[in-house]
């Protein structure tokens, strides 16, 4: 499987792309629109070692949740990736066997 999860309106996302030799081998999906399954989830959980590798403490939710104040499950990141797409550390590429999070080069 080759994939990038993104999303088409974060400059760091199409920055990275556009930096990024050849996408014409990847599936390009568009969290905001597209979402994630959560056997996708799953998987790049087995690739990364942890939903807490994933999940994005940078997320404007993240505050304004009360997140920061506690100390969440893994269990209870992987839902609010799931849930919401913002809690997704991205860009996240998966090439093959191999997960890239945060950035498109190895």
């Amino acid at each position: 499987m080759k994939r990038i999860y993104q999303l088409n309106t974060c400059d760091n996302c199409r920055k990275l792309l556009k930096a990024f030799s050849d996408t014409s081998d990847y599936e390009i999906i568009d969290v905001k629109t597209q979402g994630i399954e959560a056997k996708d989830l799953d998987f790049m959980k087995e690739l990364a070692g942890s939903y807490e590798a994933l999940f994005s403490k940078r997320a404007i939710k993240y505050k304004t949740l009360g997140l920061k104040d506690k100390n969440l499950s893994e269990a209870e990141m992987r839902q609010f990736i799931m849930d919401e797409y913002t809690f997704l550390k991205r860009p996240v590429r998966i090439d093959g066997n191999s997960i890239f999070i945060g950035k498109l080069e190895a």
